[in-house]
């Protein structure tokens, strides 16, 4: 508890160094979610005429749901996808400071956090306009983005220090990632599976977490208790063993670089 003045103070700054020197600055942050919503209404709804399955010839609602998934995907790349250079691209830090490193990846979490969360209020609010509706299901998000958020964090911890070791890992971590968003019900509901293959999917956290939080925010349909019940445990499990192990070898960091 000690470091979460000092985390969230990492967060701010991490954010404002984002968008600073650009014209538009913060506002990018509501401008790029936004222009990715414009880019697949007209790739999906009116150039492809994708629908979903129970949907209606509503060109937008097709977008909606996929832009459910996009951004679940999104959060949970940009933590794990920059976690193995975490330690690497931060060598003072290991060397010459006394800086508690474990808070380097709750930092990336808490920066990806914000840029979904724009993401997600721009989701509920076209769906209200343009899709199913608003509903108060909206309100469970944080705990069914929850789980998500500890699988995500115990792998960056993993992650993060691994990479210090092992250089490769960086370059590895990219195409299993972009696999991972065609295997995890981005683009198609878990439904259209066969169902020799559904089982599969509990072993992939991530898909999971897509189908809930699109049955939420679109449908309006909240998991059952157990399901989310289940899936947290098994995140806070994740976590634990992650920072586990980052402990374990961080003494050997400064070593290495």
């Amino acid at each position: 508890m000690k470091n979460v003045p000092l985390i969230m103070t990492l967060i701010r700054r991490g954010i404002e160094q984002r968008y600073r020197g650009s014209v538009l600055g913060l506002l990018w942050a509501f401008l790029t979610p936004l222009i990715m919503l414009l880019v697949f209404t007209f790739v999906f709804g009116v150039v492809f005429q994708s629908r979903w399955a129970g949907q209606t010839d509503n060109i937008y609602e097709f977008a909606i749901v996929l832009f459910a998934g996009i951004t679940t995907f999104t959060l949970f790349s940009e933590i794990v996808g920059n976690a193995p250079s975490l330690i690497t691209s931060q060598p003072n830090l290991v060397k010459k400071v006394v800086f508690p490193l474990e808070i380097l990846p709750i930092i990336a979490l808490g920066e990806a956090l914000f840029q979904a969360a724009i993401a997600y209020c721009l989701l509920i609010i076209m769906n209200a306009l343009f899709g199913q509706g608003f509903s108060p299901a909206f309100l469970a998000l944080p705990f069914l983005l929850l789980p998500l958020l500890l699988t995500a964090l115990g792998m960056s911890w993993f992650l993060a220090a691994t990479g210090v070791f092992v250089r490769d890992i960086s370059q590895f971590i990219q195409p299993v990632l972009t696999a991972l968003m065609f295997l995890s019900a981005v683009f198609f509901p878990l439904s259209a599976l066969p169902d020799w293959l559904r089982p599969a999917m509990t072993f992939n956290p991530l898909a999971g977490a897509v189908e809930m939080v699109r049955n939420a925010l679109v449908f309006g349909v909240l998991p059952d208790g157990k399901i989310l019940i289940y899936s947290i445990t098994s995140g806070a499990a994740i976590a634990v063993l992650g920072h586990l192990f980052f402990q374990k070898t961080k003494r050997g960091f400064a070593d290495v670089l």
